[in-house]
């Protein structure tokens, strides 16, 4: 069993260095998006909340090495606006309503669904569009809903949640050090 998950993870991250590019791109705007002022806003549910998590404490934090703290915020992790607004609208605008509270046009929403179908992660994405944010997903594999609806998307295609997972985190630090290096962080 385990040599058979550690296989499955091996194929995966041999996939997604295929995305390299992508990440350096994402990588790049970043560092212009905060270079400007804008923030980061991220989300997902369970694991992938815990991926958003991730990625927001890297960035107001540090990654590698000491930089000025980035504005990101992980939406799942107010959690007295999350549950008014789960009571007050519906699970569905858990996030939505939090990206039209926050986001701002020329912010980044990364949103992470292993399934691509979480309605209130698609909802999110929607609504930073109409806000005039560009919405890049971190899904497992495509076609999926949420993968076709932002404007950029790294679809991971892996036979498991876990090992979705394990590549998301991967690409999060690939991000960061890319985003690092964007801003003139010295090694």
């Amino acid at each position: 069993m385990i040599e058979e998950h550690f296989t499955a993870l091996g194929a995966a991250l041999d996939s997604a260095r295929s995305a390299a590019p992508r990440i350096e791109r994402w990588g790049r705007h970043l560092a212009h998006v905060f270079d400007q002022g804008g923030r980061l806003l991220a989300c997902g549910n369970g694991g992938s909340a815990a991926e958003a998590q991730h990625l927001t404490g890297e960035l107001v934090g540090r990654f590698l090495h000491d930089r000025r703290p980035l504005s990101a915020i992980a939406l799942h992790a107010d959690t007295s606006a999350g549950t008014a607004i789960a009571n007050d609208y519906g699970e569905h605008e858990f996030f939505a309503r939090q990206v039209r509270a926050h986001g701002r046009p020329g912010d980044v929403l990364v949103a992470l669904s292993t399934s691509g179908r979480s309605q209130n992660v698609v909802a999110a994405a929607k609504t930073a569009q109409e806000v005039g944010m560009m919405a890049w997903a971190l899904t497992g594999p495509a076609p999926n809903r949420l993968a076709a609806l932002c404007d950029d998307a790294i679809a991971v295609d892996a036979p498991s949640v876990a090992t979705v997972q394990e590549i998301h985190l991967a690409v999060v630090h690939a991000l960061c050090t890319v985003l690092d290096e964007s801003l003139g962080v010295p090694a």
